[in-house]
């Protein structure tokens, strides 16, 4: 379980994409604070702190303002349309003993011995579980212990051990990880016995110039 990291932030006075343009290219991040039927803050935070933490898995911050510590929900990240560069955060107040819904990665554990014959493949429907526990015990992911797959069987959902308080949200029969027979390399149409034309077309000359 990922511990609370403090986030600074100071108070954002313009708004709109020229605004945050110029605050990006200083190295600062537009963000928002909203929730609890509180006010919507707008916030700049310094984006070299805020992509340590997100790199480090962290849901939840201590996030510093001009009124105090609260207590924040990393709900949305926006990036760039690569991928890279960090745009926008979206913060949630929650409070310690509230119960969330978040989404945390599948993450496995050992070698599935069916995949390692080559008989089979390892295949993961779901890299990623929607969960709802408590806003200070967000697991860092959902481990699941794959050492004893076998070919043809399968990890669903509601065979997952989760930490205690920890509700995995979705279809219990949702398969997580399998072992699946592995398919034969399919020969491309028109390879099968590509030759054949040209050695009977051989053989009919041949055939022909004795006759």
């Amino acid at each position: 379980m990922a511990e609370a990291v403090v986030v600074n932030s100071e108070p954002r006075q313009t708004s709109g994409s020229r605004s945050s343009r110029k605050l990006r290219a200083a190295g600062k991040l537009p963000a928002i604070l909203y929730g609890h039927k509180q006010e919507t803050v707008s916030l700049t935070l310094v984006t070299e702190e805020v992509e340590k933490i997100v790199r480090r898995g962290a849901h939840v911050v201590d996030l510093k303002t001009s009124t105090g510590v609260e207590k924040a929900l990393i709900r949305d990240l926006q990036w760039d349309h690569l991928g890279k560069e960090l745009l926008h955060i979206d913060f949630e107040r929650v409070s310690a003993d509230e119960r969330i819904e978040v989404t945390v990665p599948v993450e496995l554990r050992g070698l599935a011995p069916g995949a390692l014959s080559g008989a089979g493949v390892l295949d993961q429907p779901l890299h990623t579980l929607h969960i709802e526990c408590l806003a200070i015990q967000i697991p860092d992911s959902i481990k699941v212990n794959i050492s004893t797959l076998q070919l043809g069987q399968a990890i669903h959902i509601k065979e997952l051990s989760v930490p205690e308080g920890v509700k995995i949200l979705g279809d219990p029969d949702a398969v997580v990880v399998q072992v699946s027979i592995a398919k034969p390399e399919l020969v491309p149409p028109g390879e099968a016995g590509a030759n054949e034309p040209e050695i009977i077309a051989a053989k009919k000359k041949e055939k022909d110039a004795e006759e």
